[in-house]
């Protein structure tokens, strides 16, 4: 007789297991059967013979036809007392729930808008290998795991167990997989930077290896059409080892144009303010025959103004080396022995130091350690002194014109640390948080230089030599981006400009002024071809191909200039006019106060928008006191070139989905600890 023509037997008692939801029991005389609703196959029902037999059945039977077996897993682990199971609330059955119906999926979606065939119901859906494989490569890019990790032991033997039919694939093909989510996530990123309407600011930052293999760093910044601040890894490429500094700029160009990003570049800054002006001159020509630069090029090249405080910073230390090589000395004579540290510590409340710091020895690549080790020991100044009286052994004795000299250094070094910490931790740093950090480090240098100390005076001077060359090339541009600060405008360059330069102030902040002038009437220019279509598609700026450069471009800037009429006031006139907004706390959001202010001064918005995306410094947390320079750990330096430049720019890329549970740098993960 047919087992399909047999009535289906009523159950005792209730079939809890989860197998049951695959099989129907039938009687046949006698003898119970379980019979499978996949293939029909006809196995033991009887309740003595348990249900390990069905299950196992079922592992082989869905497995053929690409079925999820992850349930059928957690119940048996369930069964031995395994304390965590990733699908224990899936598997338990409330009191009123059939034991023949089907659990209701739980969704995971793989990114912000998934298609239709990328929604996985766990328990339900069939199993995808491709899929599955290029959510691990996507794992591995995003947390910046090793490729081999796929074939580690410890890892397969997880993902054996987690989805048994997953096909674990070398990692030849995971770094294919990171490959092509990188070109799609490239192709991405060009389409929103050549749709922005707006200009673009490269920064450019050169890298190292423990190998010393170097390598070049371009990341775009730019203030999108929300006036949120953006931030692109471009390019990560490996330099020859043959190359010389002039092929820099090859490389530059190449990536500007292969990014198509020449025509829309505002500003570059370097982070290395001793960058030889020929390479910035090489890309300044090759931008000027397609258009001409803003200001004359006086905007263009900007220099990292972290890295210049992290030389004169060094500058400061060498000078003072023999003083701070007998500070060392004294730390390493009281922390000698636990006798001469408790001396020491009697000697201090004899003197009423209740000191709060640790007395610590400096780190010889991080030159903050310095400021902290000075900090500490002047602190104890007075126990050092009465320990030179009482200790015949305490040898490394500071005179009071050494402690002095220290003093100084340390003050100014703590200025230095400040501002560094200030340019390097604010999560969004727009250009206009700068002028007044560098002319605060100009006037403490320029008091440093009257100095009647001969010692402290020289020293201030080759300081201030350095910081020359900087402010040479940065002081305009720092200087309109802090106008363009509605709390400030032309106020704040006055109130600096009257302390730095005396006399000569009205001739040096009418230099600003008109600077202001002349980069506002290029983008009203832009803006007027805007309104006649001569602009780029899609685009607030002005085309500047072949086709555009027309013998008239004169003429157009001649009837803006001269179609002014007293009652038209420009925007750039209108702002200056208006009081400066209230300075209340530290919480001012410049961008959205543009964001909101934009009707009124439209043309303006434009220009305080490619401005204030304008990266004044490079520095990250990790390295902004760093003496020897960014260097790549030692993973990433031994990848080929292209996935290198594949991993590290799409993990900047995918970032975004991290920022609400680890917002960091964007090359934080790379810096090889020192």
């Amino acid at each position: 007789m047919d087992v399909s023509t047999d009535s289906a037997i009523k159950k005792p008692k209730r079939l809890t297991s989860i197998v049951w939801d695959h099989f129907e029991r039938v009687r046949k005389a006698d003898i119970c059967y379980a019979v499978c609703v996949h293939c029909n196959k006809k196995l033991s029902g009887s309740s003595n013979s348990g249900t390990t037999h069905l299950r196992n059945h079922l592992m082989r039977c869905l497995k053929r036809l690409n079925y999820d077996v992850s349930q059928l897993l957690a119940a048996k682990r369930r069964k031995r007392e395994t304390p965590l199971s990733l699908t224990n609330v899936n598997v338990n059955y409330d009191e009123g729930q059939r034991k023949d119906e089907y659990i209701k999926p739980t969704i995971v979606k793989y990114d912000q808008e998934p298609r239709r065939d990328e929604v996985i119901g766990i328990g339900s859906s069939r199993y995808d290998q491709g899929r599955s494989q290029l959510d691990l490569a996507r794992m591995i890019i995003l947390h910046s795991y090793p490729l081999a990790m796929v074939e580690h032991i410890g890892f397969q033997i997880f993902v054996r167990n987690l989805q048994p039919l997953f096909e674990v694939v070398p990692s030849s093909s995971i770094e294919l997989s990171c490959i092509e989510i990188y070109r799609k996530e490239k192709q991405k990123v060009n389409g929103m930077i050549n749709e922005f309407h707006g200009r673009v600011n490269l920064a450019v930052e050169m890298w190292s290896s423990p190998e010393n293999a170097e390598f070049l760093c371009l990341i775009a910044h730019y203030v999108d059409e929300n006036w949120k601040l953006q931030k692109k890894i471009l390019n990560f490429v490996t330099l020859d080892s043959s190359h010389t500094d002039d092929m820099l700029s090859e490389v530059i160009n190449k990536s500007l144009m292969e990014w198509d990003i020449e025509c829309k570049l505002f500003a570059m800054t370097f982070d290395d303010s001793s960058t030889d002006d020929n390479i910035v001159l090489k890309i300044k020509d090759r931008i000027a025959q397609s258009r001409p630069l803003f200001g004359n090029g006086q905007l263009f090249d900007v220099r990292s103004a972290a890295h210049v405080l992290n030389l004169i910073a060094q500058d400061a230390i060498e000078a003072l080396q023999d003083v701070t090589q007998k500070i060392r000395g004294s730390i390493r004579y009281v922390k000698s022995s636990q006798v001469t540290q408790g001396k020491f510590n009697e000697i201090a409340q004899q003197v009423g130091i209740n000191g709060q710091k640790h007395l610590v020895l400096d780190s010889s690549v991080q030159w903050n350690s310095t400021y902290t080790m000075l900090e500490a020991a002047l602190e104890y100044k007075g126990a050092f002194c009465l320990l030179q009286e009482l200790d015949p052994a305490y040898t490394s004795v500071l005179t009071d014109t050494e402690w002095k000299w220290a003093e100084s250094i340390k003050d100014h070094l703590r200025l230095f640390v400040e501002i560094t910490n200030t340019f390097s931790r604010k999560k969004s740093p727009t250009a206009n948080m700068y002028f007044s950090e560098i002319c605060h480090v100009h006037i403490k240098l320029i008091e440093l230089c009257k100095s009647p100390d001969n010692f402290l005076s020289s020293i201030a001077s080759k300081m201030k030599a350095k910081f020359d060359d900087y402010w040479t090339k940065c002081s305009l541009v720092l200087a309109v981006a802090a106008v363009i600060d509605p709390r400030f405008k032309l106020k704040l360059v006055e109130y600096y400009y009257s302390q730095i330069y005396g006399s000569t102030a009205l001739d040096r902040i009418k230099e600003v002024s008109d600077g202001v002038k002349e980069l506002f009437n290029a983008y009203s220019i832009c803006s007027t071809m805007v309104d006649q279509g001569s602009a780029l598609p899609g685009s607030s700026l002005p085309c500047t191909s072949a086709d555009c450069r027309d013998r008239l471009r004169g003429f157009d800037k001649f009837l803006h200039e001269t179609s002014q009429t007293q009652m038209a006031i420009s925007d750039l006139d209108k702002y200056l006019d208006e009081p400066v907004f209230p300075r209340n706390g530290s919480d001012f959001d410049i961008l959205n106060w543009w964001k909101v202010h934009t009707p009124r001064y439209p043309i303006l918005s434009m220009m305080a928008r490619d401005v204030l995306g304008t990266p004044m410094s490079n520095a990250a947390p990790e390295s902004g006191f760093s003496l020897g320079g960014r260097v790549l750990d030692s993973y990433h330096s031994s990848l080929s070139p292209d996935t290198r430049q594949a991993l590290i720019c799409a993990r900047d890329w995918l970032q975004v989905e991290l920022e609400d549970h680890n917002p960091s740098s964007s090359l934080t993960g790379y810096v090889k600890a020192h």
